[in-house]
């Protein structure tokens, strides 16, 4: 299965811009693509493990490699392409 590690924080903007897409991501691919929220300000070390540098930070994983990575607002079509290769 396809893992979608979504880096994010409270206080940023463009995070709180991509909360609703990623919720419709979540409810439209369930039990295809797991995703996970990581608040980078609770979470540094998985945030450090990952080379996140800056939010939001969207890592595909399958098998438990990265497959692909976007940084910023990014549209839900392109989520989507990228959940798809």
């Amino acid at each position: 299965m396809i893992k979608l590690l979504d880096f994010w924080a409270p206080w940023c903007i463009p995070c709180q811009a991509m909360a609703s897409v990623i919720e419709e991501l979540e409810k439209e691919l369930k039990g295809k693509v797991e995703i996970e929220k990581i608040n980078v300000d609770e979470d540094q070390a998985k945030a450090s493990k990952y080379g996140v540098m800056s939010i939001p930070t969207f890592i595909f994983l399958k098998d438990g490699k990265e497959i692909g990575r976007k940084t910023g607002v990014v549209s839900k079509s392109d989520l989507i392409q990228l959940l798809k290769q």
